[in-house]
């Protein structure tokens, strides 16, 4: 299957909040600086209680336990009329007098997309009302911060709107490419057929090596008896990888298990003489399959482990879980162009306080920055977007 790297470009992009210092309530708008300040309702965990992993209640609550900075204050904003609720969960950094007061969204390098968490329809008065709130806050905002976001969602569109009603000055840039496959009733054979020959054919070679003299097996778990020693394996492996020691070392170990809890976790381990060569954990929620961690240990490079493994995991997600769409998530690697089909693009929003010193030199800069990236000259390869507007 060719790639398709085609991707609408995004008409507008705008968003922000503003918070106060630790509760503040104006009719029906709220912000909490902690979880357990949300009722019941929002607090219980469904199965599949979103679309996305990281657009539910409990990868928030996660990131905030395992991954959030000491110097960091949670900002839980809410609007709620009637059935319709909005959840809008944001940090407030401590950055020091010179770079003002700003405010992000709840977001690292383990987030793949942002988005508000709906409880009913989606309502752009509550995105309008908050961003009121947001405008009236003391002190003052300087600078509001969100990513990665879809730029052609509805959120977007609507947030974009709401923002710039209540005075902000917003501008949008370029995050990371998304490589990702739609697979609505696609079977493996089919998916399989139309990929690469050089990648069948490196398939498989190893494959037969891999399974000669049964020295090698490929286990997928999703929770139960074997769930902790899958995790050690998959620790195991993430040691002896080229990756870095994660700077959150809770993070990984939680998400795994509470995936399994929820029923996202599809956690493969590549044994070689029983000894765990490779590791991946992929999450389904909503029929989508995410592809979230990689690795294998450099010892065993040869045999091409990672490569089986994830055949093997495409595999399961589409003939037993039968999922819409596998998302690679972060990254344009090339790669991902051999397993993937489609590409599309998350993007951020930055918006200024207009009413401070700070946020009127923010938007001046950036006003700036974009002005001379169009009409400078470019290089042939140089990719015309926007840089990031921290």
């Amino acid at each position: 299957m060719a790639a398709d790297p085609s991707v609408r470009e995004p008409s507008q992009i705008a968003r922000t909040p503003a918070a106060e210092p630790a509760l503040s309530v104006s009719g029906r708008t709220a912000c909490h600086d902690d979880f357990a300040a949300l009722d019941e309702a929002w607090l219980r965990t469904p199965p599949q209680p979103c679309d996305g992993f990281d657009r539910c209640l409990p990868w928030f609550v996660h990131l905030a336990r395992t991954a959030l900075p000491a110097d960091t204050r949670l900002r839980l904003w809410r609007y709620r009329d009637g059935a319709r609720e909005v959840l809008l969960p944001m940090v407030e950094p401590r950055l020091g007098w010179r770079s003002g007061r700003r405010m992000q969204a709840l977001v690292n390098y383990y987030t793949a997309l942002y988005a508000p968490l709906w409880r009913g329809a989606v309502s752009a008065s509550a995105l309008h009302a908050l961003c009121a709130e947001w405008a009236r806050a003391r002190p003052r905002w300087d600078v509001v911060d969100m990513h990665p976001l879809d730029p052609l969602s509805a959120d977007f569109a609507l947030l974009t709107q709401a923002l710039r009603a209540a005075g902000f000055l917003t501008y949008r840039y370029f995050r990371f490419g998304n490589w990702y496959l739609p697979s609505p009733g696609l079977s493996f054979a089919a998916y399989w057929a139309a990929r690469p020959s050089t990648l069948r054919n490196t398939h498989r070679r190893k494959a037969r090596a891999y399974a000669r003299d049964g020295r090698g097996r490929l286990q997928i778990v999703s929770g139960g008896d074997a769930l902790e020693s899958a995790l050690d394996a998959y620790t195991r492996v993430y040691a002896a990888s080229w990756k870095v020691p994660e700077p959150y070392p809770q993070f990984m170990p939680g998400l795994i298990r509470l995936a399994a809890r929820l029923g996202w976790l599809r956690l493969g381990v590549a044994w070689y003489d029983d000894q765990p060569v490779a590791a991946q954990v992929w999450l389904v929620t909503a029929r989508r399959a995410a592809i979230y961690k990689l690795a294998y240990d450099e010892r065993h490079a040869g045999l091409s482990a990672g490569t089986l493994l994830t055949a093997h995991l495409m595999q399961h997600v589409l003939d037993v879980d039968r999922v819409d769409e596998v998302d690679y998530l972060i990254g344009d690697e090339p790669y991902k162009r051999d397993w993937m089909s489609h590409r599309r693009e998350r993007w951020g929003i930055v918006a200024y306080n207009a009413r401070t010193w700070r946020g009127c030199l923010g938007a001046l800069r950036q006003g700036l920055g974009e002005w001379r990236r169009r009409v400078a000259p470019r290089r042939d390869d140089e990719p015309s977007r926007p840089d990031p507007g921290d």
